[in-house]
């Protein structure tokens, strides 16, 4: 999700790499998650995110939307969120403790939190929200394992690769009357969320997908 800010507001100032160390720990955050509610529709969600909940719930695309995610148009895109519930707003998937009850297959986004990324022209860095944190006396944590990423050179590379994606389709988006818009989103979404990924290896697979779509699409 991007955000018209001004950095400096909204950060300490610096750009981390995976192997800094950062003041993010917020030290398993004992029951806390405030982040986890009021969101909104923020917490979009990735091919990848989608493929984890799927296999992480065992239920199809189909299902996610019955009881745990959600759409909405961010600069003309269809994009898929996690699902705020109730009168706090809480995320759908908070237990009766106030804990994750996805932790192992958590979102990205959820992954990445108090950090934000900071995208360059070729790949991105990450940044330290200093105002969406609640706890006050967070530890030092090296980026790359507070994360807790596998294969997270790929996992940058994918991210940064689906970015620069959905940049250029929101830029074509702008250009486009309602039907053909329609058509583009319909063809994003069955694409790299609603068909499976039928091998084990997401990557490969989402990368065939990527190469074809922008052959299609022209971008």
């Amino acid at each position: 999700m991007k955000r018209k800010v001004d950095f400096k507001d909204i950060s300490d100032g610096r750009l981390y790499s995976s192997n800094d160390m950062v003041r993010a720990d917020c030290h398993n955050c004992e029951g806390c998650s405030a982040c986890c509610r009021g969101m909104g529709n923020s917490i979009v969600l990735d091919p990848l995110d989608i493929q984890r909940l799927c296999k992480g719930l065992c239920v199809s695309f189909d299902g996610l939307m019955e009881r745990y995610i959600e759409l909405h148009a961010e600069d003309g895109m269809i994009v898929p969120n996690l699902k705020m519930d109730g009168q706090e707003e809480a995320c759908v998937l908070l237990d009766a403790g106030g804990r994750c009850s996805i932790h192992p297959f958590r979102p990205g986004i959820c992954r990445l939190f108090p950090l934000g990324r900071y995208y360059e022209e070729h790949g991105f860095r990450y940044f330290l929200q200093i105002h969406e944190c609640r706890k006050k006396d967070r530890g030092k944590t090296k980026v790359r394992k507070w994360l807790d990423t596998p294969d997270l050179t790929i996992y940058e590379r994918y991210i940064t690769d689906w970015h620069g994606f959905l940049t250029d389709c929101q830029e074509a988006a702008g250009m486009l009357d309602e039907e053909q818009l329609r058509t583009l989103n319909l063809y994003v979404l069955r694409t790299f969320y609603q068909s499976e990924y039928k091998t084990d290896d997401f990557y490969k697979e989402f990368y065939t997908r990527l190469s074809q779509a922008r052959e299609t699409l022209g971008i």
